[in-house]
């Protein structure tokens, strides 16, 4: 839009050369009017008929461009702007018209929004005052989610790693949904004829305004029940009804896709119908085509377990059969190879009392040679012998007594001789024996040997010892 669109009035509005273009009352100084002087007026005067003429002509009118610049005051009223190729239009819209918007105004995003124009003559420009909102065409919004995509993607909230496998049948199961729709209910009636199952419900809204808040909230709220709490759910259902891709955009906001991506539990996406896809699905640890397509991955079919386990029962007993008759008949075959029992414990008793008479006879043999050999050996001793064989032993002792006697006298001769020896070699190479001979030793103060004339020179007392006595010196 440009000036010319703002002053485009049709002609019957037209004042007269004479009039006052504005409508306003003549002045004292129309009385004496000035040749070709224009009128005068003030700052608010002008502003309050511009205000008056771009309102009355531009009253309701729709407006596309692209977001820019989205601002939401402490008040909640939210300042934006509009623009092309080549102009920009800023607008306002109220706190109370903001929560009924239905989507969410972010930077980038194509929209046609109704309204009236206005001034403001705080700063001398107009802008549009936005009572709707609504996307320019799908085409726009489809490269918005894509882009949106893209981004998340790369950050890995997509990746198959991150993905946890869906309990196989969980005790608890909780639903994010609305609780007055028929998603609900089709979850309730699938489980039932499924397997009943204990289901929590977090009731959210699935449209509009504060949707992806409400349902992020719900997911979050889940996870933030305490481990092995009853009311903790083993996996959660996000379902929603199909509608159009704006009735679907709660679930392709970034909060609500953050929120399943974070989720400690399992989550199952079931929004729309099999055809519609959001980037909820992409972060989900499962995604079902509708919410009934969502009960029935969370659980199996009661029946068919039941049968299942039956049909098991039943293999089970029929091979336990087939295996105690299959040992049964591995044991008669041994117990043919092994022989009669019977034979085998006479054949060992028999031994075994052939094995006692033996034993019996040869006792007594053994303790026969054993008396035999004692009283040969007692033959052999005598009083007279024994005395004899001491005699012997003492005359030895005495022998060897005076033999250690005489050694231990001559040994210690000999090392007293060899001592004396060393102690006169020790006393010939004292240093004693050199200050005998005209000698000194130099001491420092610490009683250290002072061997050179260097050394000397360092110490301020020195102590000179003679074979004699010793000298203080102070140098």
């Amino acid at each position: 839009m440009n000036r010319k669109d703002l002053f485009d009035i049709p002609p019957a509005s037209i004042p007269d050369d004479d009039e006052d273009p504005f409508g306003l009352p003549p002045g004292p100084e129309a009385e004496t009017p000035v040749a070709n002087a224009p009128p005068e007026y003030s700052v608010s005067e002008i502003s309050n008929k511009l205000k008056r003429m771009v309102e009355g002509n531009f009253s309701f009118v729709r407006v596309r461009g692209e977001i820019s610049r989205v601002t939401v005051a402490k008040s909640g009223h939210m300042y934006t702007a509009l623009k092309d190729d080549s102009a920009v239009l800023d607008a306002v819209c109220w706190k109370g018209t903001v929560s009924r918007l239905g989507l969410k105004p972010e930077e980038g995003m194509e929209v046609v929004v109704t309204g009236r124009l206005t001034t403001y003559p705080g700063r001398s420009n107009y802008q549009i005052i936005i009572e709707t909102m609504e996307l320019a065409g799908q085409g726009a919004l489809l490269k918005m989610l894509e882009e949106r995509r893209k981004k998340l993607a790369a950050e890995g909230l997509f990746d198959e790693a991150r993905k946890k496998p869906i309990p196989f049948l969980p005790k608890v199961i909780g639903v994010v949904t609305s609780p007055t729709g028929a998603v609900i209910r089709d979850i309730m009636h699938r489980l039932t004829e499924r397997f009943p199952r204990r289901v929590l419900l977090w009731p959210v809204m699935v449209q509009g305004q504060g949707a992806a808040k409400a349902v992020a909230e719900g997911v979050a709220g889940f996870n933030a029940l305490p481990e092995g709490s009853p009311l903790r759910p083993d996996v959660i259902i996000v379902a929603r009804g199909g509608g159009s891709l704006e009735d679907l955009m709660p679930f392709n906001d970034e909060i609500v896709v953050r929120a399943v991506a974070a989720s400690g539990i399992p989550v199952i996406s079931a929004v729309g119908h099999e055809t519609d896809t959001t980037l909820i699905d992409y972060a989900s640890d499962l995604r079902a085509p509708t919410p009934t397509g969502a009960a029935e991955k969370a659980v199996p079919v009661r029946s068919e377990l039941i049968a299942q386990v039956m049909e098991k029962k039943q293999r089970l007993f029929v091979s336990a059969q087939r295996l105690l008759q299959h040992h049964a008949t591995n044991l008669q075959g041994l117990a043919r190879g092994l022989g009669d029992p019977r034979r085998l414990l006479e054949q060992s008793s028999q031994r075994l009392d052939h094995l006692g008479t033996r034993l019996d006879t040869g006792l007594s043999s053994w303790l026969e040679r054993r008396r035999a050999t004692l009283n040969e050996m007692a033959a052999k001793i005598s009083p007279r012998a024994l005395r004899q064989k001491i005699s012997d032993a003492a005359r030895l002792v005495t022998t060897y007594a005076d033999r250690l006697k005489n050694t231990e006298a001559r040994i210690l001769n000999d090392r007293r001789q060899k001592l004396d020896g060393f102690a006169a070699l020790l006393d010939s190479l004292s240093f004693e024996r050199v200050l005998e001979r005209g000698y000194a030793v130099v001491f420092d103060d610490k009683g250290n040997i002072v061997s050179s004339a260097k050394d000397a020179a360092k110490e301020k007392d020195l102590t000179i010892r003679f074979k004699d006595g010793k000298t203080a010196v102070k140098t």
